[in-house]
């Protein structure tokens, strides 16, 4: 009797310490627009985050100050600033509905800079006189795709596609 209470208590002791360092792990998880709190100031983000890689200004005299994991990477988490340096907004912007904010015909090369940051990749179409920058990001937490946007030569947003990221094509893995 003795013998399968010591396993219990065992048993148990490992379960809570099993369940401690799950939570300790899932919280050094956590994401980096998770860690900033609206009202923030820079000097605060900077000491959670690190220093922003680009830094963009916005036209109310604030800045966005963006962290991407592109090239490889399928997020960039954005803090956008009031004009006194304090948080207003963060979130994570390479996601389909941040995309679809874009408007053709009305955004140019500067407007998907700011939304976005750089792409891991441009192209030049030249059939189509067309300038291409694109985007990693997952679609749902599920699928790696691709947001292509389509610039005119005088650098307006003429369209946008998503696709695949080949990357991630189990027959396209002897390419990358």
């Amino acid at each position: 009797m003795r013998k399968r209470f010591a396993f219990a208590l065992t048993y148990d002791a490992c379960a809570v310490a099993l369940a401690l360092a799950l939570a300790l792990a899932l919280a050094a998880c956590a994401q980096p627009e998770q860690r900033v709190q609206p009202g923030m100031d820079q000097q605060a983000i900077i000491a959670k985050l690190g220093p922003p890689k680009e830094t963009y200004d916005l036209p109310n005299g604030g800045k966005r100050l963006m962290w991407p994991t592109q090239p490889m990477g399928s997020t960039t988490t954005a803090v956008d600033l009031d004009a006194s340096g304090n948080t207003v907004s963060v979130r994570q912007v390479l996601q389909e509905n941040e995309f679809y904010r874009a408007q053709v015909g009305k955004w140019t090369r500067n407007d998907v800079m700011v939304a976005f940051g750089r792409p891991f990749e441009t192209a030049y179409f030249k059939r189509m006189d067309r300038e291409v920058w694109s985007y990693r990001y997952m679609e749902n937490n599920i699928d790696h795709l691709i947001f292509n946007f389509y610039f005119d030569p005088q650098g307006v947003l003429r369209q946008t596609q998503k696709q695949p990221d080949p990357k991630f094509d189990p027959s396209q893995r002897n390419r990358f």
